[in-house]
Formats: C-alpha cells, sequence, structure tokens
C-alpha cells in the first residue's frame, strides 16, 4: 500500500463511539478499525481536526484484554 492509498483508506473509516462513553458529553472517544490496527479520537475535537491516535491489532488486543 503506498502513501496515496492509506490516505484514501483512512478517510473512509466507520468511527463507532465507544460503549464506555456517556454521551453526556463527558468521555467521548470513538474507535475506528483499520487495515493496520485500530485509530482512536475524541469526538469532541473532530470538527477541529484533532488528533488520531492509531494503535496496532496486537497492542489493542492487549488493551481490550487488560481491561
Amino acid at each position: 500500500m503506498n502513501a496515496e492509498d492509506a490516505m484514501h483508506s483512512e478517510t473512509n473509516l466507520l468511527w463507532r463511539t465507544s460503549s464506555y462513553s456517556t454521551g453526556s458529553g463527558g468521555e467521548c472517544v470513538e474507535v475506528a478499525l483499520a487495515a493496520v490496527g485500530v485509530h482512536v479520537r475524541d469526538s469532541k475535537r473532530v470538527a477541529q481536526g484533532g488528533p488520531v491516535l492509531k494503535v496496532g491489532s496486537k497492542a489493542w488486543a492487549a488493551l481490550l484484554e487488560a481491561m
């Protein structure tokens, strides 16, 4: 996959609100599955172009297992 393909695939991610988010404006975490792992963002900062944390598949699985 080249850089252009990677950027295109990241713009078409299906974001889902975490089941841990309350929906009342406090903890608004969204996750999206990607080809190489999981992307995590703060939904309150999406409009401002906030940062996206990209986590590899193995690291994400370890995080979920630890919870």
